[in-house]
């Protein structure tokens, strides 16, 4: 089932990544990557990064500025392949089976991504076991608390590409009161915040 899931979300990303950074880079996009990496920097800063679903290095490129080290992994290579070509250190490979030894970093984060796992108690555990006893996991979940959540329901799947839509790749929606029954029970949770973005969609901060 984990096999069949991740093969169809790669090539979900493999069909789109030369497409992927469209509309990125400003707007709403930008906004979000700019509040994701303001949230991690403190944590980032001087240790040994590793960010789950790397895409093609955007927010990567900017934490690998401030950390020891940073790497990144990614299930789709042709989106992975753009990240090493900003020369950040990016491999292909699965959230749940990550090739990493146990408590190599200090920091493990993922934005975007571990609401399209499947097997979300896999990917926890993973990500809970390469990170060392004491460090941190910043994980980004998709809230169906939110305006965004009502937003795309009344809305339906949006294109992302000439022959693809969202529906074509899984999505998960997680509430915070569900996020602590998810976790390892060596992981203690320390907090969560929620984005209060008051755009429900992303064309409404679109360049003209």
């Amino acid at each position: 089932m984990r096999e069949r899931s991740e093969q169809n979300a790669r090539r979900y990303y493999d069909d789109f990544s030369d497409a992927y950074e469209r509309g990125r880079g400003y707007g709403y996009h930008q906004m979000i990557d700019d509040l994701e990496v303001q949230f991690t920097a403190p944590y980032a800063r001087g240790t040994r990064v590793l960010e789950l679903g790397c895409g093609t290095g955007l927010i990567l490129a900017r934490i690998a500025k401030i950390a020891e080290e940073a790497v990144g992994i990614d299930l789709s290579e042709g989106i992975a392949q753009q990240a090493m070509g900003r020369g950040l250190d990016a491999g292909i490979g699965s959230v749940c089976d990550l090739p990493f030894e146990d408590g190599e970093l200090d920091l493990t984060c993922s934005f975007k991504v571990l609401a399209h796992v499947p097997d979300i108690e896999t990917a926890l555990r993973e990500a809970a076991r390469v990170t060392r006893p004491g460090g941190h996991l910043l994980l980004e979940f998709y809230n169906p608390w939110s305006l965004r959540y009502l937003a795309k329901k009344v809305a339906g799947p949006q294109p992302i590409s000439d022959d693809r839509t969202e529906a074509d790749v899984f999505t998960r929606w997680d509430s915070p009161r569900a996020i602590p029954k998810l976790l390892p029970p060596n992981v203690e949770l320390v907090d969560y915040y929620g984005v209060r973005v008051l755009t429900p969609f992303a064309a409404v901060l679109r360049k003209s």
